[in-house]
């Protein structure tokens, strides 16, 4: 009872900071599958759609997909993919949408920690940005941590707490892009497949907006 009571505050006051820094709050719909076919090499694919509003709105829908191998049993994934991005951004002070596509290439690696109870992820990734106007190289650091609070560990059953936070960095002039902020309340429904449901504060140099999260995550194997 304790626990849940902490996760309420902590999910209360990060609501609180998003509604402090923003105008209004998206949300976004997100599904992430991470499938091993062999014995160290899996596919990656995700799909997100991301909304102005509660839904209907479209801000950008994003598909993404790769490639990877662990380089260790289990661990250290070395990664190289391709993401498709439809953006419908609103002209500043206007209701008319500009309507632009961006391809990438994408390379990442991820390596997982445990401390106890502490889950731990570390991403890091580099992206070439062929974007409609001009080509750029972005670079992303994403620190995760999921906390189950009724189990021992990430089982099904578990409940959890989920945080993350990702800085974004150029490569060029204004390196500063944008820095995201996490919490959600989690439930593994299977060993290999979760359920998130949060908030996400985006900072970037001249703004800052919420976003509400539905994430689910499917690393069901294609080899068992």
């Amino acid at each position: 009872m304790k626990k849940c009571l902490l996760l309420s505050v902590g999910l209360f006051m990060l609501f609180g900071v998003i509604r402090a820094q923003s105008t209004d709050v998206g949300n976004w719909m997100i599904y992430i599958g991470n499938q091993r076919f062999a014995s160290k090499w899996n596919w990656w694919n995700e799909v997100q759609y991301r909304n102005y509003n509660l839904v209907g709105d479209l801000e950008q829908l994003l598909v993404r997909t790769g490639i990877g191998r662990n380089l260790t049993e289990g661990n250290n994934n070395l990664l190289l993919g391709y993401a498709f991005i439809h953006n419908a951004p609103y002209t500043p002070g206007s209701s008319v949408k500009s309507v632009t596509s961006e391809h990438r290439i994408f390379q990442q690696f991820i390596t997982r920690q445990s401390f106890g109870r502490v889950f731990l992820q570390h991403r890091y990734r580099l992206e070439e940005r062929f974007l409609t106007d001009r080509f750029r190289v972005r670079f992303r650091y994403f620190l995760g941590a999921n906390i189950p609070f009724n189990k021992p560990k990430m089982e099904k059953g578990a409940w959890y707490l989920s945080l993350y936070n990702e800085v974004f960095l150029h490569s060029d002039k204004a390196v500063y892009d944008r820095n995201r902020v996490y919490g959600a309340l989690g439930y593994q429904l299977h060993r290999d497949v979760r359920l998130e449901v949060g908030l996400m504060s985006q900072i970037q140099e001249t703004r800052s907006r919420g976003q509400w999260q539905i994430a689910l995550f499917n690393n069901l194997p294609f080899d068992r």
